[in-house]
């Protein structure tokens, strides 16, 4: 991999899922050019750079990550030029935007997929995975059967309707799994690379790659996924240098290996990230214990050893929202914690506000238990919450019908409120180089049962100590004192000849 692009270092992310951020034609349904208008509302948040949820052109059986054209804007969202203007305006700014790429299926519907349903055998005839026999499913995986004329089951990765592309298998065990280098495979990386040269080529600054530690098949170790990737990034590197790769992997040993600059902790899996924040007993609620996290989060930190970052998100389109488990106070230290850690920290459109996640919700393109997490952005008190001009009956998802509903321009005027709580935050997290995004860190308190969590990063000659105690009693630290306090939330701490004592309910950021 080429050098990490000197933006990533200081990047704070903002996730927009674009369906539900801001509409200005009126149909209900959210666009580029009210992302292009609202640009300057992220910056203010202290976010310089974007994560947008996919917005290619596609059936929305699945929101958009079942792709019809790859190179192609969703007509609903806008044009590619209004796209390309999206960038051009970010980037004016001082800002960068990533694309979510979906390298692993696409939708029944593209093309690709239509001629490689043909029994003639044609240039798409491999570019999924299908087996030599209509009664033969691959074994292990999900599969569509009895839909063409063409003799086999083809192999899906999610929903039904998004059939798997065809990267190989690293151990070919079966006549119809092909190798990692045979042609359609190889065509299928190409493309992808065609694709991504593409966007980088009208302005995008790189992606956030979906299920990307998934395209090689009979890979258990990762091995010859990493080798693909690998390769990619090698074609981007001379290419375009500058472009990121974000994973959806959750494995950082492997994906930075493989090239990416950075890596999610998933939430589902054995991050226990979820410890902190979606559980009966979070850690930031003052319920919980952070332990198990901690001793996972440092073993991938190790793992990555420098060469590339470990991203939390404050939520996304795929969980729960934030405010479902954690309120007031409890979120501002959440936030305070996701905005001193190392890595690119993302907030997901509207947690900045505590909105709420939307109950009893019908199911939106695929949504399920999700779609209450990907309703309207509440911008002010006006129409369908500001987010849009149309009947209410036609907005994508419904706007929370709480009357008491949090709105941006509320929290604006309300010092005290959350998102003013995150501007200071992403203020102090630019101001320090001891919270850059690669900066060190070392645990001091792991947050088990009852106890702070508390941590030191560091750079050059500053070094920051962060103390998060949502518990309901004070801590105190034998060996520590604190010298210059730069954030307090609830009372400060004291030294004293015992130690320092760290208040009940309380966090603060010292050097040291």
């Amino acid at each position: 991999m080429g050098k990490r692009p000197e933006w990533l270092e200081t990047a704070v992310f903002y996730e927009i899922y674009p369906q539900s951020f801001k509409d200005t034609d009126g149909d209900g349904i959210g666009n580029f050019k009210g992302i292009t208008e609202k640009l300057s509302y992220i910056k203010e948040l202290g976010c310089n750079a974007i994560w947008m949820n996919p917005c290619f052109e596609s059936p929305f059986g699945d929101a958009g990550y079942d792709v019809a054209d790859y190179y192609k804007a969703a007509p609903r969202y806008g044009s590619n030029e209004d796209l390309e203007e999206l960038f051009a305006e970010a980037h004016k700014l001082g800002m960068h935007v990533l694309l979510d790429l979906v390298p692993g299926h696409t939708s029944w519907d593209h093309p690709w997929f239509k001629e490689s349903q043909k029994a003639e055998k044609n240039e798409f005839t491999d570019r999924y995975i299908w087996t030599d026999s209509i009664w033969e499913s691959p074994e292990g995986y999900a599969s569509l059967r009895g839909i063409s004329d063409r003799d086999g089951s083809c192999l899906v990765n999610f929903f039904t309707h998004q059939p798997a592309l065809n990267y190989g298998f690293y151990k070919p065990d079966r006549p119809w799994q092909q190798a990692m280098d045979a042609e359609g495979p190889m065509a299928t990386r190409n493309e992808m690379k065609k694709i991504m040269s593409y966007w980088l080529s009208k302005g995008c600054d790189g992606f956030r790659v979906d299920m990307a530690g998934s395209l090689v098949k009979n890979d258990d170790e990762g091995k010859g996924t990493i080798a693909l990737w690998q390769d990619i990034r090698s074609f981007l590197d001379k290419e375009f240098p500058e472009a990121v790769l974000v994973s959806e992997w959750g494995e950082p040993d492997k994906s930075i290996e493989g090239g990416f600059h950075m890596d999610f902790l998933l939430h589902f899996g054995p991050s226990h990230y979820n410890d902190l924040f979606r559980c009966d007993r979070p850690f930031f609620a003052g319920k919980g214990d952070a332990s198990e996290f901690v001793a996972k989060y440092l073993d991938s930190y190790n793992k990555a050893d420098g060469r590339g970052l470990i991203c939390i998100p404050s939520g996304n389109h795929d969980m729960d929202r934030l405010a479902k488990y954690i309120k007031g106070d409890d979120a501002k230290m959440a936030f305070a914690f996701l905005l001193s850690m190392p890595g690119a920290p993302y907030i997901y459109y509207g947690d900045e506000i505590g909105m709420r996640y939307v109950e009893g919700l019908t199911s939106k393109e695929g949504g399920y238990n999700r779609t209450g997490s990907r309703s309207p952005m509440q911008w002010n008190r006006s129409k369908n919450a500001g987010f849009s001009e149309g009947d209410k009956a036609d907005l994508y998802i419904p706007i929370d019908p709480d009357e008491n509903r949090p709105t941006v321009e509320e929290s604006m005027a309300d010092e005290a409120s959350l998102l003013n709580e995150i501007r200071r935050l992403t203020a102090i997290r630019s101001a320090h180089k001891a919270f850059r995004n690669s900066a060190g860190m070392e645990f001091v308190c792991d947050g088990a049962q009852g106890k702070p969590l508390a941590y030191i990063r560091s750079a050059e000659n500053e070094k920051i100590l962060v103390v998060l105690n949502p518990a309901d009693s004070d801590h105190v630290f034998n060996d520590i004192r604190v010298k210059e306090l730069i954030y307090v939330l609830g009372e400060k701490p004291e030294n004293k000849e015992s130690g320092l004592v760290v208040k009940a309910k309380s966090m603060f950021f010292s050097k040291i």
